[in-house]
């Protein structure tokens, strides 16, 4: 494993916040070394090479890193919940309060994934995705709070409903992300209760 320099980390970190708020800005497509460069305030699109191997390595490494943002404030936000139920209200607000919070990294992995700019692979990744939600319907149906049913679907239907949300966003960039969390909340409540 290659050690970086505290500057190289800082140049890579200037890079990838660059590149999500230019591919917020100009979509995927339209994200280029050199706009990417200049909107970092860098001499040279050379010192983009230098950091990533080419565009996949850095879009890949934008993905990660607003990956990691989520799942660190999701862990923090479901963390603190006493119960299954908790739990999921806490999932769904969690996550609908970080779409508030960060649009700009959620506009940017949107055009990214629409545009094909990383590759799913469901057989690998869907379970990664799921299983937080999983856990939560499975202990929910453990305490008798939640209803016989199939824990990945119910996983499943929960999680996409909260993907959609940046694409409603595209549509209605005034939706109000508080009242989609209350509603979303009372759905799933209502679907999943015993």
């Amino acid at each position: 494993m290659q050690v970086r320099s505290f500057t190289a980390e800082a140049r890579r970190a200037q890079i990838v916040g660059a590149a999500i708020e230019v591919i917020a800005e100009v979509g995927y497509p339209q994200a280029s070394f050199a706009r990417i460069a200049e909107h970092a305030g860098l001499s040279s699109t050379r010192l983009i090479s230098y950091h990533f191997a080419g565009k996949k390595e850095l879009i890949e490494q934008v993905v990660a890193e607003v990956y990691s943002e989520i799942g660190g404030f999701m862990t923090e936000r479901v963390g603190r919940a006493e119960a299954p139920l908790e739990a999921l209200h806490a999932y769904i607000e969690g996550y609908l309060e970080f779409v508030a919070e960060h649009r700009t990294q959620m506009k940017a992995l949107l055009s990214i994934f629409l545009n094909g700019g990383l590759e799913y692979d469901p057989a690998e990744q869907e379970a990664d995705v799921l299983s937080p939600l999983e856990r939560i319907v499975r202990e929910g149906q453990e305490a008798g709070v939640f209803r016989e049913c199939d824990v990945r679907v119910a996983a499943a239907a929960v999680q996409r409903s909260l993907d959609g949300v940046p694409m409603m966003l595209e549509a209605r960039p005034d939706l109000d992300l508080a009242t989609c969390a209350r509603e979303l909340v009372e759905l799933f409540d209502r679907g999943l209760r015993r």
